[in-house]
C-alpha cells in the first residue's frame, strides 16, 4: 500500500509559493476535503487525483509517497507554512475557516446532553452560548453537587458513563433520537488495543472515548463537541487520534478539529485545549454548510485584568520552608533568579537534569496570562505562585482565571475545588465555541 507523505508535500509546496491547503486544492480544482482524503492515511492515490498532484508540484510520483506508513490524519488546515520554531498562528489561517462569535445569537433555544461534565466549566460555557442542558453525565459526586449547588433544575446524571451507555442514554435523557441538537464532552485520553486492527470502534472498546462513540451513536445528534488535551495528536504515534476521527466518520459525521489557545477567547491563561466538532453528514449534504471556528478575539489578558476584587475565600500555603524560597523569586521569576546553593538545594536532581524547567519556583507577574492551572495550585514542578504574595492562588482566584464567575459556588473541600477547577474547560472558552456550533444550528431550518 503507498500513501502520500504530508511532509514531502509540503517541501515541494514550498518550493512552489503555495502556502495552504487551500490554495493547492484550487490549482488542482478539487476541495479542499477532496485534498484532505487524497492526503489521507487510509487512501490509496494510485487511481485518484495523485498524477495531477505531482504535475502540480513538477516531481515524480515516488518522490512523495511513503510505503507501509501510518501517519496523523491531516488536518484540512494545518498545511500553513512555518519554520521549525515557530508556533502556529491562527492568524495565518484563511478568514473563511473562522468566524467572528461575539455578535451570534441563538435563534431558540438549542438542546444539549453533556458527558463527562465536571464541574461544569464546559456546560456553563455553552449555557451562555444559548445552550439548554437537558442532561449532565458525571460519575463524580462532590462534582455533581457543585452541579446541582449551581443548576438545582437541571438533570445531573450521577453515573459510571459505561452504566450510561450500556442502559442506553434515552433511558435517562427523554429526547427521540436524531432531535438533540448537540453532544459535548470531553473524555479521557487513553491507549487502544488495535487487537483485530480493524480501525474501527471495536478497537477502543473499554475506553472512556468507546462509551462517547456509543452514547453519539444512540442520540445522532445534529452536531457533537469533544475537547481533550493536545497531547491527544501524539499519543501511540498519533493511531489513538486517527482511531478517533475514523469512529466519528463512520458514525456518519463530517468532523473538525484544532488546538485552539484559551488565551484568544477572553481566558487570562496559556491553556490549550483540542477541540472536535462534527456535523451530522444528511446536514452536511441537505445544507450544503461547514463549521467554522470562533475567530481569536485579537487581545490577551492578564492576571492584572482579571484579578481585581476577587471574593476572600480558601486558599493553600506553602509550608515554611517552601515560602523561604520563594520569597527571593520576582514576579515572572524562576529557579534561576534564585541564588545558585538555594537553587541546587531546593531542585535537588532536577538542577542537573538539563532544560528549561521554568515552571519550578514559578512566580507569575500581573502583566502576564497564567500558566496552565492544574488539579493542584502547589506543584513543585507546575509553581503558580501569586504575583505579589508568596502564596498558590485561592480557590476564587483559581476559579477567576478558570473564568468561573464568582457566582458558581464549589460545594466541596478546598483542595476538592482545586481539582474540579484545574480540570475544567475555561467558561469563556466553552462559551466562544458553543457560538460558532450555534452559528451553525441557526442555518438548519
Amino acid at each position: 500500500m503507498y500513501t502520500i507523505s504530508k511532509e514531502k508535500v509540503r517541501v515541494h509546496m514550498k518550493r512552489h509559493g503555495i502556502s495552504t491547503q487551500m490554495q493547492l486544492a484550487e490549482q488542482l480544482g478539487i476541495s479542499k476535503n477532496q485534498l484532505s482524503m487524497l492526503l489521507s492515511p487510509n487512501f490509496n492515490p494510485i487511481k485518484s487525483n495523485a498524477m495531477k498532484l505531482c504535475e502540480i508540484l513538477d516531481v515524480n510520483f515516488e518522490e512523495i509517497i511513503d510505503s507501509e506508513q501510518f501517519e496523523l490524519p491531516l488536518d484540512a488546515d494545518t498545511l500553513v507554512e512555518q519554520s521549525q520554531n515557530e508556533v502556529i498562528n491562527v492568524g495565518d489561517y484563511e478568514g473563511h475557516d473562522f468566524i467572528e462569535v461575539r455578535g451570534i445569537k441563538a435563534h431558540k433555544k438549542f438542546t444539549a446532553v453533556e458527558l463527562f461534565a465536571g464541574a461544569g466549566g464546559l456546560a456553563l460555557g455553552l449555557e451562555e452560548a444559548g445552550f439548554h442542558s437537558k442532561g449532565l453525565v458525571e460519575i463524580d459526586k462532590y462534582a455533581c453537587q457543585t452541579l446541582r449547588k449551581n443548576r438545582p433544575n437541571l438533570n445531573v446524571i450521577e453515573k459510571d458513563i459505561i452504566e450510561v451507555a450500556e442502559q442506553g442514554i434515552r433511558n435517562f435523557v427523554d429526547i427521540p433520537k436524531g432531535e438533540l441538537d448537540l453532544l459535548s464532552g470531553g473524555y479521557p485520553c487513553q491507549a487502544f488495543s488495535y487487537a483485530g486492527k480493524k480501525m474501527g470502534l471495536s478497537d477502543a472498546r473499554g475506553t472512556m472515548f468507546y462509551y462517547y462513540a456509543q452514547i453519539l451513536k444512540q442520540l445522532l445528534p445534529k452536531m457533537f463537541l469533544a475537547e481533550n488535551v493536545r497531547g491527544l495528536l501524539n499519543h501511540d504515534d498519533g493511531r489513538t487520534f486517527s482511531l478517533m476521527l475514523k469512529v466519528f466518520s463512520d458514525i456518519g459525521y463530517t468532523v473538525k478539529w484544532k488546538v485552539l489557545r484559551a488565551l484568544d477567547y477572553d481566558v487570562a491563561q496559556k491553556r490549550e485545549r483540542l477541540v472536535m466538532t462534527g456535523i451530522r453528514n444528511d446536514l452536511v449534504e441537505k445544507y450544503n454548510f461547514g463549521y467554522c471556528l470562533p475567530q481569536p478575539y485579537g487581545y490577551e489578558l492578564t492576571l492584572g485584568d482579571i484579578l481585581k476584587d476577587v471574593p476572600k475565600s480558601d486558599g493553600a500555603k506553602y509550608p515554611e520552608s517552601k515560602k523561604k524560597v520563594l520569597d527571593l523569586v520576582p514576579p515572572g521569576g524562576y529557579w534561576r533568579d534564585l541564588p545558585d546553593e538555594i537553587a541546587k538545594d531546593f531542585m535537588g536532581k532536577s538542577y542537573y537534569s538539563g532544560g528549561g524547567r521554568t515552571g519550578m519556583a514559578r512566580r507569575l507577574s500581573w502583566d502576564e496570562p497564567s500558566l496552565t492551572l492544574t488539579c493542584s495550585p502547589a506543584q513543585k514542578q507546575t509553581e503558580r505562585c501569586h504575583p505579589d504574595e508568596t502564596r498558590p492562588f485561592t480557590v476564587r482566584e483559581y476559579a477567576r482565571i478558570q473564568s468561573f464567575p464568582d457566582r458558581w459556588e464549589f460545594d466541596c473541600s478546598m483542595n476538592n475545588a482545586y481539582k474540579q477547577i484545574g480540570n475544567a474547560v475555561p467558561v469563556n472558552m466553552a462559551k466562544a465555541i458553543g457560538l460558532s456550533i450555534i452559528n451553525v444550528l441557526n442555518q438548519i431550518k
